[in-house]
């Protein structure tokens, strides 16, 4: 099997999987007890936040372990609406379902704004009409992702750091394609509010964490005991806390050699796809800087490119006709639909990680050819 739907979900790191077999087996205290067995199960915890923690530049205290990403911008983002009085929410229409359908239920319950902020035909946004959006609107939080998770484009994050600045508004960022793919510290970068998967960079599924600015006063999300500082009830899961921490800890330990590992493999995709494929274009903006670990491929309309994902499937070839979070839909890419509503193409995204070669690339190429020629 080639696997390249990363952006979807990572090979489990080796040694996290170890660690979680060894923590499952040994550490079976409630961390919330106060005998030995829990106390051993509290300090896995502690010593994984402060892993965390120290590895993006922030305070222990600023970690709050959740279920995964969606969690963790669910509570945000209803929290900055119930808890700091937020009515303004500005965000763009390629965000992850995560938070475009966490303002619109909002929305239905409650009287607030959203507003969308322009984007081109590449994905970038208008940092212009950001700029005009959050003029005379108090009680503002922008939400814009790091990195999109299906066409790559990256956010001028000081840029729009610098207009929430100038207008008082505070700035949240689904961060969960770009932690453990970048040295990020994220109080120099400015966010008030960050999140994290861990299966994105080779943890375990079902765990990660939002980071909270400790000048942010949130309140509890989700309802019950009063774990994760009175922050996140429910028991926490321990195990894959701590194999969460460890896979970001190896991530970071090789960050530049993964790096330009994954940028060749990107590379050689698109110098083979322009050279040899020349009617597949591509969406977003592949000649930019973005995110090295994501391609979008723009298909040409032939009797071979809707079932395209289930031919290369059949063939030993895991790739995504977009995010994971919106398969088994029949409905075009939000993203791409955005990007050019009259676009009719379907799309491929390809996803690498360090685990990938040149070789697969080859292969990959290959194959398509055989499937269009």
């Amino acid at each position: 099997m080639i696997y390249f739907d990363n952006a979807a979900s990572t090979p489990v790191e080796p040694e996290v999987t170890q660690l979680v077999h060894d923590l499952m087996r040994d550490n079976y205290g409630n961390p919330s007890s106060l005998h030995e067995p829990g106390r051993r199960s509290r300090v896995v915890i502690e010593e994984a936040r402060k892993t965390i923690a120290e590895l993006l530049g922030v305070s222990s205290s600023e970690i709050v372990f959740t279920s995964g990403g969606t969690e963790a911008n669910n509570h945000i983002l209803w929290s900055c609406f119930l808890d700091l009085k937020i009515q303004h929410f500005i965000t763009s229409p390629l965000e992850h379902p995560a938070v475009l359908n966490t303002l619109k239920n909002i929305s239905n319950h409650f009287d607030i704004k959203i507003s969308y902020v322009n984007i081109n035909s590449q994905g970038h946004i208008d940092i212009e009409h950001l700029d005009h959006i959050l003029k005379n609107s108090p009680l503002t939080l922008v939400s814009l992702m790091h990195a999109n998770n299906e066409i790559g484009n990256l956010l001028p994050v000081n840029q729009v750091k610098k207009l929430c600045d100038n207008h008082k508004a505070l700035f949240h960022s689904d961060t969960v394609q770009t932690i453990g793919k970048y040295q990020m510290d994220l109080h120099s970068l400015g966010f008030d509010f960050a999140v994290a998967s861990a299966h994105k960079f080779h943890g375990p599924k079902g765990v990660g964490f939002s980071y909270i600015n400790s000048d942010k006063e949130l309140k509890s999300f989700i309802t019950g005991g009063m774990q994760e500082r009175d922050l996140r009830a429910g028991t926490e899961n321990i195990y894959c806390i701590a194999g969460m921490a460890l896979a970001l800890e190896i991530a970071m330990k090789d960050i530049k050699e993964n790096k330009k590992h994954i940028s060749n493999l990107k590379s050689r995709l698109i110098e083979k796809i322009t050279r040899e494929l020349p009617e597949i274009e591509f969406y977003g903006d592949e000649k930019k800087e973005g995110l090295y670990s994501i391609i979008n491929l723009k298909l040409p309309q032939t009797e071979h490119s809707e079932m395209l994902p289930i031919k290369l499937d059949i063939e030993g070839i895991a790739v995504s006709g977009g995010s994971a979070c919106s398969s088994g839909s029949n409905k075009p890419s939000h993203v791409i639909s955005s990007l050019d509503p009259e676009e009719i193409r379907p799309s491929l995204r390809v996803s690498f990680s360090k685990f990938n070669t040149t070789k697969e690339i080859d292969v990959f190429v290959e194959t398509l050819k055989n499937i269009y020629l």
